[in-house]
């Protein structure tokens, strides 16, 4: 008996699974990066940090990221659930609600 009995010792080397699985694991980063960046520029904008200018550029560019991403999620035929990797314990990586606070 080994430390990795039960575990099969084959890797999954299905390119089209690699590759998604990779696009996945990408966008995943990306989309906690900008749920991050979202919080970040709320704080900011309730804390009256920003000009109403730096508010409407901050604005526009999180609401394009977020398109672009929908439009990458589409391509790649993935969820915004597909995204959100569990953590066992921890639960899920990305917040049910990430505008909600």
């Amino acid at each position: 008996m080994t430390e990795f009995d039960g575990i099969s010792p084959r890797i999954d080397t299905d390119p089209e699974s690699v590759e998604r699985g990779l696009v996945t694991l990408v966008l995943t980063l990306v989309e906690l990066l900008r749920q991050l960046m979202e919080r970040q520029a709320l704080r900011r904008v309730d804390a009256g940090d920003l000009s109403d200018d730096q508010v409407e550029r901050i604005g526009t560019t999180l609401m394009l990221l977020e398109q672009r991403m929908d439009e990458l999620r589409e391509h790649f035929g993935l969820t915004p659930e597909d995204l959100n990797i569990d953590l066992g314990p921890l639960g899920p990586l990305l917040p049910e609600n990430p505008s909600g606070g």
